[in-house]
């Protein structure tokens, strides 16, 4: 006879469980390896970035596969909040969406239409070819898939701040994660994700979701930062990425041992009458 099997705790039951934030790293290499190497670090929770990041659908797949047998949750970030893609993301059997660039909540709403399946919702049902029913051996897949995914949408713009509250009231959205990058760019600060004004929006955006009684997260590689949002109340964060830690870590081993290159003298100008 075939296993029956049960579909794994989602992100939104690991935050309800837990009486501490939780901590997280990106994932953008698109190796499977690689993402195995970080879900064995002791973190709560890997994001596998798919907007950013060298990753389609196989790879995808393969990292899934790779960190499952962890105690770490795997949230996947596509590319944009679109039904189709969404779709193929929840057949491959991602359980913890985080949705980008959602700034209204018609956004929101059709991000969750996208994991509901028909009447609530749009998904497509072909869960009998799917990793995510595991080719029908979760009984009852249909019935009970709305309650094996988490979705997230990220707040990353201006709008979608003056939007938040409307956002966060959306049934179906179970957090919202707070983007400082895109938002500094979007209040026209490129590259001024500490700006005051940046971070008072971020705050802001922690106190209406606590106020909704939902969990909000963000982005922090700053240590100082991360901690003024989990005091400000960040239910979860994410404070690094596998490619950054591998750039800074291959750079700091040629800084020690080869040295600089002299400092070239700049070449005598010579002077005009």
């Amino acid at each position: 006879m075939p296993l029956r099997v049960e579909p794994d705790a989602t992100f939104r039951d690991a935050l309800a469980g837990s009486d501490r934030p939780l901590t997280g790293m990106w994932v953008c290499s698109g190796s499977p390896l690689v993402a195995e190497l970080c879900a064995g670090a002791g973190l709560d929770w890997l994001l596998i970035d798919a907007e950013h990041s060298p990753n389609g659908l196989e790879s995808v797949l393969a990292q899934l596969q790779a960190v499952r047998g962890y105690p770490v949750q795997a949230m996947v970030r596509p590319a944009v909040n679109d039904t189709v893609l969404i779709k193929q993301y929840l057949d491959l059997g991602v359980q913890n969406l985080l949705v980008p660039m959602v700034n209204s909540a018609a956004e929101a709403e059709a991000a969750v239409a996208a994991t509901r399946y028909p009447p609530h919702g749009v998904r497509g049902v072909g869960s009998a070819l799917a990793r995510a029913s595991r080719w029908n051996r979760i009984p009852d897949y249909l019935a009970r898939a709305s309650h094996t995914i988490s979705l997230t949408v990220q707040i990353e713009s201006e709008a979608a701040v003056a939007a938040v509250e409307n956002i966060l009231a959306v049934d179906g959205v179970d957090g919202i994660f707070l983007g400082p990058s895109d938002l500094a760019a979007s209040m026209g600060g490129l590259g001024q994700q500490e700006h005051p004004e940046v971070r008072a929006a971020v705050e802001h955006c922690i106190a209406a979701a606590k106020a909704a009684g939902k969990p909000a997260g963000v982005n922090a590689f700053n240590p100082a930062t991360a901690r003024s949002y989990l005091a400000a109340g960040a239910a979860f964060v994410l404070v690094g990425a596998d490619v950054a830690i591998l750039a800074r870590g291959s750079e700091a081993l040629a800084a020690e041992y080869i040295p600089p290159d002299p400092v070239a003298e700049p070449p005598e100008t010579p002077a005009s009458y």
